[in-house]
Formats: structure tokens, C-alpha cells, sequence
């Protein structure tokens, strides 16, 4: 245990229930404001008894956590409470929250104690992403209303602001995409973040001068693709073996991430559960990516690889053990025929949550409909308790 506490040495806490980019946002600007980043991460009999049922386990939780490239260090079974103690143990002097209010099952303030202490640092929340928001968006099962249509295909190589709309993008969403392409001290260029359309590949985030030259070297580049919905553990561990296997290379990994039509083709229903930007920050977090490509096709293809260059010069391209659901559509099938061809695709092996793919965390929920519909109602009562206590904290705070 750490006994010297300092300012440098920032603490987090929470459930992380689903590795959603507004978890990431708060870590990626509580780490900004110090060297080291320690995550304390909630135990399941206490999110049980404080907020209602988990979707994901302890260990899934920490595997999310521990994927994010601003966080220093993940601490399992974090009181729900924060204890200025526990923090002591760790040598954090203060912990990070959003400009919002967690309360606990006796709608108490979770950070009364350090509040009192001048502990406590805000950060502005992420709106309109939660883990409750997900949860709403299986239990309905049909709705789209989240989905991003296709982009417009006229775009150039630099993206122009005439090009934003075409691609629904605002100002601050363009801004977000260039925090979360940072490396892990948050502040420092890393990764690129490109849009790929039917007139070529477009430029959005310009990466660091490094990833730039390692995208055009030739061996260089591992290209990986899906659609990474509700980003957990199975992309993940995936993501990692692709990673152990690029660096005993010196190679760099892109991700490229589906759009929501093309997902949706695939799946069925109202899948993807995240949107295309969505899925996209949640990768872009993650320690084991150098750079995304937004919008890219179901398959990856001679004329893809060829539109490409010389702006990414794939060199290998990775797929996991996991089966591709294509629904029985034959303009599905066969997405690495022209990579087997090309001699370019390699499968990675087995790893422990293979077997689990998006669908099977929307069924965990769907099995338990009841427990998690009762979690939203419960949602609904502390969130009007949680807007009354900061209101009387903003009157505090204004006094």
C-alpha cells in the first residue's frame, strides 16, 4: 500500500457497468489533472444494494476499466461510499466526479464525506450516455431512434467544415473525438481517426507524427474490424492478443467500426445498441488502438485496402474466433475472401470470453426484464432526489 498521499495521484470510483464513453470521458479529465490515475470499482453486492442489479460482474468491470489507456491503476471492491481512508491507502488526495450527484440507497450524497474534506474535483458529465440509457434502449428491442444514417460519400482527404453535416458531426462531438484520440496522459496527440466513404478515405483527427509514418510504412499497419457494440470484455481480450501480437512486430493496430446500417443489417432488431459515434469513442479509449476508421465497409477488401494508401498501408488483418452473424444474407458472406487471397489474414486464437458476443449481454438483461425495469423505476425516484440535492448544493455554493 502507498502511504505518501499527493496531489499528482487522482481517484475515481464507480459501478462502469458497460464500458460506455461517458465512463471513459470521466477518466480521460480526471486524468488530465495529475500523473496517475487510480480507479476504484465497485463490488456486485454493493451496486445490488445501492442502484440494483449489474449487467456485467466485478471481473468483466475491471476488465473494462483496465483497458482504458488513462487509467493508471484498477482497485477492485471500492466502497460505494467514498472513504477518505481507502483513498489514503492508495495515496490519492482527491477524487474526480462529474457535475452531477450519485446518491446511495438512503439517497445520501456518495461523496458527502470528502465534499466536507475539500477532496472533491468536478468534471463535466457526459450527457445523454448512461449505463441506465443502455439498459432502456435493449428492454425496448425496436427502437432505432439512436442510429446514425449513412454518410454522404463527396468528402476530400482533409475533412472541411462543409463536410461536418454531411457526416453528423458537430463542433463538439469533432472535439471529443480529438480528446479521446489522445494518449494516455490525456493531453498529447496519439491517434488518427479517419472516415472512410464511397469516394475514399477522409482525414477527422490528425494523428501524432509517429502513428503517421507507422500507418505508411510498409508491415506496419494490423487492421481489425466489426461493429465493437456495447465494447466489452470479448473485444477486449480480442484487442489485447491483436495487441501482444503487434508489438512483438513494431506494428500498430487500426480499428475499423461499421456504421449503424451496415450493423443493423447484420443483427437484426434494433442493433447496435450504441450508436456508430459511440462505439467509435469506446474504442478509441481503449490502451490496445492506434487509430479508427469511422464508417468502414463489411468487408475488407483488395479495392478498400487499395483506396487506403497511401494514407494507411495495411500490412495483416485480424479476426477473432467468434462466428460472423450475417442472418443467412448472402451479400454478407465471406467478408476476408480478398484478405485469405491477398495472404493477408490471420485468425486469433481462443480467449476466455470468446463465446460471448453483444447479444448475449442484451439477453442477461432481457432474462431479468422485471429486476432491471425495476432498477429504471428506481432510477427515476433517485435521479428527482439527485436533482433536489444539487440544487441545494448549487444554493451552498452561491452563499
Amino acid at each position: 500500500m502507498v502511504s505518501q498521499v499527493t496531489d499528482d495521484r487522482i481517484w475515481v470510483d464507480g459501478c462502469f457497468d458497460f464500458a460506455h464513453h461517458g465512463h471513459a470521458g470521466a477518466m480521460l479529465q480526471a486524468r488530465q489533472l495529475g500523473k496517475e490515475l487510480y480507479v476504484g470499482v465497485h463490488s456486485d453486492e454493493e451496486i445490488e444494494a445501492n442502484k440494483g442489479p449489474v449487467v456485467m460482474t466485478l471481473q468483466e468491470r475491471m476488465s473494462a476499466v483496465e483497458a482504458c489507456k488513462w487509467c493508471t491503476k484498477a482497485i477492485s471492491d471500492a466502497p460505494y461510499v467514498t472513504q477518505p481512508e481507502f483513498m489514503d491507502s492508495y495515496g490519492c488526495k482527491y477524487v474526480v466526479h462529474g457535475d452531477d450527484i450519485t446518491t446511495d440507497a438512503d439517497g445520501n450524497d456518495c461523496y458527502r464525506i470528502v465534499k466536507d474534506m475539500g477532496r472533491f474535483l468536478v468534471v463535466k458529465r457526459t450527457p445523454n450516455i448512461s449505463t441506465t440509457d443502455l439498459v432502456g434502449r435493449m428492454l425496448s428491442t425496436t427502437s432505432t431512434s439512436h442510429h446514425i444514417p449513412p454518410f454522404a460519400p463527396s468528402l476530400n482527404k482533409k475533412i472541411s467544415q462543409d463536410d461536418l453535416a454531411k457526416l453528423h458531426l458537430n463542433p463538439e462531438l469533432v472535439e471529443k473525438f480529438r480528446l479521446y484520440a489522445t494518449a494516455e496522459d490525456g493531453k498529447t496527440a496519439h491517434s488518427g481517426v479517419y472516415v472512410w466513404s464511397d469516394s475514399g478515405i477522409s482525414e477527422l483527427i490528425e494523428p501524432s507524427e509517429q502513428i503517421r509514418q507507422q500507418l505508411t510504412q510498409d508491415k506496419k499497419v494490423f487492421y481489425v474490424d466489426g461493429g465493437f457494440d456495447l465494447f466489452f470484455m470479448g473485444h477486449i481480450e480480442f484487442l489485447q492478443a491483436v495487441r501482444e501480437l503487434a508489438d512483438e512486430q513494431g506494428a500498430i493496430i487500426v480499428v475499423g467500426i461499421h456504421d449503424d446500417s451496415t450493423v443493423n443489417n447484420s443483427n437484426g432488431k434494433n442493433y447496435p445498441i450504441m450508436s456508430l459515434f459511440e462505439r467509435a469513442l469506446c474504442v478509441l479509449q481503449c490502451r490496445y488502438v492506434d487509430s479508427v476508421v469511422l464508417s468502414a465497409p463489411w468487408s475488407p477488401n483488395a479495392a478498400f485496402l487499395s483506396a487506403l494508401n497511401p494514407i494507411i498501408n495495411v500490412s495483416k488483418i485480424l479476426h477473432g474466433p467468434t462466428s460472423i452473424e450475417t442472418q443467412g444474407k448472402a451479400e454478407l458472406q465471406n467478408p476476408y475472401e480478398d484478405a485469405k487471397v491477398l495472404g493477408l489474414y490471420t485468425e486469433i486464437g481462443v480467449h476466455p470470453y470468446d463465446h460471448i458476443q453483444s447479444e448475449a449481454l442484451v439477453d442477461r438483461v432481457l432474462s431479468h426484464r422485471e429486476a432491471y425495469e425495476e432498477r429504471q423505476r428506481k432510477k427515476g425516484w433517485k435521479s428527482e432526489n439527485e436533482k433536489n440535492l444539487e440544487a441545494l448544493e448549487r444554493a451552498r455554493n452561491e452563499q
